[in-house]
C-alpha cells in the first residue's frame, strides 16, 4: 500500500533549498524606510525543500486529478466537453501569450483584433447586437448584466422594480447575482411538465420586477416551449429578461436567445467553446445585450477605427456601468473560444449542438428503465434521473451511487440539483463522447443498480476505495473546512 501523500510542509526540512540567489552586488534598501514600515516584522514560513522534491509533489498532485483527457466527465449543467489542441496551440503562440495588456494599441493590433471579431462572432451566434468579454466567469457575466439592467432602469428614473424572478430549477449563482447586485430574488415554480409555469409568472409581474433570469433548454434539459410568452410577458410589464447561457451547448447555431426575445445574456466560453476549466478556472462570461442596453457595458469597448483597433474608455460612454474587470478579459479563454469557432465553422457549430442533443437522448433512453427520468419526453443536451425509486427500493442512494462511479473510472453526474427533483442525478453527455463511451457508462450503471439490489446500502457506504482519499465526511467538511495549513506552535 502506498503511503499517504505529504503536505509540502510535512515534507520540508530545515535548511533545504530549492534555488539560491546570486550574492548581491547592488547597494542594499532598507525595506522599512522605502515601504514606511510595511515590511512583515517575520519571515514568511515557506516550505524547504529541494527544487525536485517540489516538482514531484505538484506533479504527484496532478496525477490525482480527474480531466476530460482521461475519461468521461458527464458532469450536468458544466458542459464538460473535451477541448480541442488547436486551441491550445493558439493561446500559446508568442503574439498572444507573451504580450502585456499596458502595451500602446498600436503593439497589440492583432490581440485587439482577435477580441473584435470574436464579439462579432458571439453576436450574431445569439442575437445580440454588442458583446463585452470583460467578465472572468459565468457567475461574473450575470452580475455584469444584472448591474445593465438596473442601470437602465434607473437611467429611466424607474427605481422602484428590486425584484427580480428567478425559476424553482434554476442555477444557485441565479438569485445570488441578483442578491449581489441588490435586487431581491423571488422564485416562479415549474409546472408539470417541468417548465416555467406560465400563469404563476403572470401573477408575479408588477411594476417592481426589474427582469426574469431564465436557461433556455432548462436545468431539467428541457427546452421552454412558451418561450415567447415568458418573455413578452416580462415585457409587457416593463421588465427585461436575462438569459443564463450555461446550456447554450444545447442551441448554438439552431436557435439565438435574441430572437427569443432576451435582452442580455452570458456565454460560458470556457464551457460551450470549449476552454478546459474546473477548480476555480479559468473562465469567461462574455455578455451580450440588444441594442438599448449597449450604452451600459463595461469600459474599455474594443472598436475599430478605419483599418486599425483601439479602446473607447469610460470618459468616452458615460452611462458605461464601468469596469467589472481588470484589462480586457482572461486573454487566454478567448483565444482558445476564437479559434474553436474558427475550426468549427457555421456548419460545425450547429452539428455540435445537433450531436449534443443526439448522445443525450441516446443515454436517457438506455437509461431511464432503471433510474427514472424527473420528466418524460425528449431532452435536449443534459436530462435529470430519479434516483428517489432506486433509493426507496435499496437503500442506496444517489450519492451512494456518484461514489460507486468513481470506482468504476468515471467522473461521477451532479447530484441532487436541479433542487426540485429528489434524489438527482443530471447527466451531461456533451457531443464529443463515442456511442462506445456512452455504452460503457450505461453499463457501468446499470451494474451500481444491481449490486444496490443485490449488496444494499452496506457495500456502499465506504465507496469509493481506489482513490487516493476514501469517502470523507462531506457535511464536516462544508461546515468546517480546514483552508491553510494548521502549524504547531512549537515549530
Amino acid at each position: 500500500m502506498s503511503r499517504p501523500m505529504e503536505t509540502l510542509f510535512e515534507a520540508s526540512r530545515a535548511g533545504r533549498v530549492g534555488y539560491a540567489l546570486p550574492p548581491l552586488d547592488v547597494p542594499g534598501v532598507d525595506c522599512g524606510e522605502a515601504l514606511q514600515g510595511a515590511c512583515r516584522e517575520n519571515a514568511p514560513r515557506l516550505p524547504e525543500m529541494a527544487e525536485v522534491d517540489v516538482i514531484r509533489h505538484f506533479t504527484g498532485l496532478s496525477r490525482m486529478n480527474y480531466s476530460v483527457d482521461e475519461g468521461f466527465y458527464p458532469l450536468g449543467s458544466c458542459t464538460m466537453k473535451y477541448n480541442p489542441k488547436i486551441n491550445e496551440a493558439a493561446a500559446r503562440m508568442p503574439g498572444f501569450s507573451r504580450i502585456h495588456p499596458l502595451q500602446p494599441e498600436e503593439t497589440v493590433q492583432g490581440a485587439l483584433e482577435l477580441m473584435y471579431i470574436l464579439s462579432d462572432m458571439l453576436a450574431e451566434i445569439t442575437g445580440m447586437d454588442a458583446v463585452t468579454l470583460q467578465p472572468a466567469a459565468g457567475a461574473h457575466g450575470e452580475q455584469t448584466g444584472l448591474m445593465m439592467i438596473k442601470a437602465w432602469h434607473e437611467s429611466r428614473g424607474d427605481t422602484k422594480r428590486t425584484k427580480i424572478i428567478v425559476p424553482d430549477s434554476a442555477h444557485g449563482t441565479n438569485p445570488a447575482s441578483a442578491s449581489v447586485t441588490g435586487f431581491d430574488a423571488v422564485e416562479v415554480a415549474s409546472d408539470e411538465e417541468g417548465m416555467v409555469d406560465l400563469e404563476a409568472l403572470r401573477a408575479l409581474m408588477d411594476d417592481t420586477v426589474a427582469g426574469l433570469m431564465l436557461t433556455n433548454p432548462n436545468t431539467l434539459g428541457i427546452f421552454e416551449k412558451h418561450i415567447l410568452e415568458l418573455t413578452e410577458t416580462v415585457h409587457r410589464g416593463g421588465g427585461l429578461v436575462y438569459y443564463d447561457g450555461a446550456n447554450a451547448n444545447a442551441i448554438m447555431g439552431k436557435a439565438r436567445p435574441g430572437d427569443m426575445g432576451f435582452d442580455v445574456l452570458h456565454l460560458n466560453l470556457h464551457k460551450t467553446f470549449s476552454t478546459p476549466h474546473g477548480g476555480g478556472g479559468p473562465g469567461s462570461g462574455a455578455v451580450g445585450v440588444k441594442a438599448e442596453l449597449e450604452p451600459f457595458l463595461p469600459a474599455p469597448v474594443i472598436v475599430k477605427k478605419g483599418y486599425r483597433f483601439g479602446l473607447e474608455r469610460l470618459k468616452d460612454r458615460p452611462r458605461s456601468i464601468g469596469r467589472v474587470r481588470s484589462f480586457f478579459g482572461n486573454f487566454g479563454v478567448l483565444v482558445r473560444a476564437y479559434t474553436y469557432i474558427r475550426t468549427l465553422g457555421a456548419a460545425g457549430i450547429v452539428e455540435a449542438s445537433e450531436m449534443a442533443v443526439l448522445n443525450a437522448n441516446y443515454l436517457a433512453k438506455k437509461l431511464s428503465s432503471l433510474y427514472p427520468l424527473a420528466h418524460k419526453g425528449w431532452c435536449m443536451h443534459e436530462f435529470v434521473l430519479n434516483g428517489g425509486p432506486l433509493k426507496h427500493e435499496t437503500g442506496v442512494s444517489s450519492l451512494d451511487v456518484a461514489k460507486a462511479l468513481i470506482d468504476a473510472g468515471y467522473h461521477p453526474p451532479t447530484v441532487y440539483f436541479p433542487l426540485i427533483v429528489p434524489e438527482a442525478l443530471m447527466v451531461e453527455p456533451t457531443e464529443t463522447e463515442s456511442r462506445e463511451t456512452l455504452d460503457r457508462f450505461a453499463e457501468a450503471m446499470e451494474a451500481i443498480a444491481a449490486k444496490a439490489r443485490k449488496e444494499g446500502p452496506e457495500a456502499f457506504h465506504d465507496l469509493p476505495v481506489t482513490t487516493p482519499v476514501s469517502r470523507p465526511d462531506e457535511t464536516t467538511a462544508a461546515r468546517n473546512p480546514i483552508l491553510r495549513w494548521q502549524f504547531d506552535e512549537n515549530s
